[in-house]
């Protein structure tokens, strides 16, 4: 069985957190890091904006008024509020037997480590085989369909109880690909729909409602099911053993290079802790 690298990086800023990723990215590309699994959180609890999203889509004076970070990803897709989740990246070269050359059959394989983890946690997730239509809704940047990331499955995203339970994005750069993604513990709806611009406050509450329906965490999936409130330490402890078993791989605890250390460092000042990286859209 192949070895892969674990890395449980803890609570970082969000512009660390990006930075890291990236220089993991960077130094398998360069033939000089292994494949990677690592698990992450957010101090503070922070928005991240797709690649490809407008800025104007988030109300910064609310992120302020809350303490919250921001910062932009270099993966496609919808905002997300990270705040009582476990994030994870997986970082491989595209040239592993592992890895399908279609974006859809990877999100594929490395989900299968999300479904195993849902279900050593008592839930029987299953993968999005098709994107589910968002709901329609008002007025431009302030909809939830076109701010929110967990608004509705993508392809083989995971799904419990018809709800969307985790969200990811990938992107592929220098023939590495990259894939990272939230798994949500809790969900406040009201302090992400609260830090989202909306025309009207009419369209905030509507839409709020309506997001109830489409995501769910997963303690709230347990507490339903009569189940006690998972840990973070559980939840790392469940899907680390998940991703082993959907990728078929071991992973060992290992630490960042001093070369990944530095390149996040820098990168983390230069480009994603910039304000001309967050605003470029």
């Amino acid at each position: 069985m192949e070895t892969w690298r674990l890395v449980l990086s803890g609570a970082l800023a969000p512009e660390m957190n990006m930075a890291v990723d990236e220089a993991v990215m960077t130094a398998i590309a360069e033939g000089i890091a292994p494949p990677t699994v690592r698990f992450y959180g957010w101090r503070p609890p922070s928005v991240s904006l797709g690649y490809f999203q407008r800025a104007s889509e988030v109300d910064t004076d609310a992120l302020k008024r809350r303490g919250y970070g921001l910062v932009r990803r270099p993966t496609g897709g919808r905002a997300v509020l990270h705040d009582r989740e476990l994030t994870y990246s997986i970082i491989v070269s595209e040239s592993h037997p592992l890895v399908p050359a279609g974006v859809t059959e990877a999100y594929r394989v490395f989900s299968s480590g999300l479904l195993h983890g849902f279900r050593l946690l008592g839930l029987d997730a299953r993968l999005a085989d098709a994107p589910v239509p968002a709901a329609a809704g008002g007025g431009g940047a302030g909809t939830a369909a076109s701010a929110a990331c967990f608004d509705s499955p993508s392809w083989y995203e995971l799904v419990v109880d018809g709800k969307k339970a985790a969200g990811s994005a990938q992107t592929r750069q220098r023939g590495v690909v990259l894939q990272h993604g939230s798994i949500l513990l809790d969900l406040d709806a009201e302090a992400l729909f609260g830090v989202l611009a909306f025309s009207h406050e009419r369209a905030r509450e509507r839409m709020m409602r309506a997001f109830a329906g489409k995501a769910a965490a997963i303690n709230e999936l347990r507490k339903e099911r009569g189940l006690g409130a998972v840990s973070l330490e559980e939840a790392e402890r469940a899907f680390r053993q998940g991703f082993e078993r959907g990728l078929g791989v071991r992973l060992e605890e290992g630490e960042l290079s001093e070369y990944e250390r530095e390149l996040a460092a820098r990168l983390a000042a230069e480009k994603y802790g910039s304000e001309e990286w967050t605003f470029r859209r």
